[in-house]
């Protein structure tokens, strides 16, 4: 999962762990440390993101199994874990990111319609 992903909840109203069951049913959920961090930033601004990325960073913590990784940035972590073979989906909602995963042949959980999860293969 990256940043956007565990911010959905806050920003889109998206019940991201309900939809994922849905279409996955139970699944073990990941992220990177590069996300946590990236959340942790994020959080130590103000306003409506600031608060998203404050549940976002619980969500990782508490949902989630964090990753140690190589890189800094974390959408580089993100691909270079997903090519490593270290998850199945990525879930995001991040045009760039996406493009880069489905390139490297690694499908994209993101939204579809205002708040449905649904899976782009590669």
């Amino acid at each position: 999962m990256d940043a956007n992903a565990l911010m959905m909840p806050v920003e889109l109203d998206v019940r991201v762990f309900d939809e994922l069951d849905r279409l996955l049913g139970d699944v073990r959920l990941v992220t990177p440390e590069a996300v946590v961090d990236e959340l942790e930033k994020l959080s130590a601004g103000a306003g409506h993101e600031a608060v998203a990325a404050s549940v976002g960073t619980d969500l990782a913590r508490e949902r989630c199994r964090l990753l140690s990784h190589d890189e800094s940035y974390a959408d580089d972590a993100i691909v270079e874990l997903a090519t490593a073979g270290e998850c199945d989906y990525v879930v995001t909602n991040d045009g760039p990111l996406k493009r880069r995963l489905l390139a490297a042949c690694v499908p994209v959980i993101g939204i579809r319609g205002r708040n449905k999860l649904a899976i782009t293969r590669p």
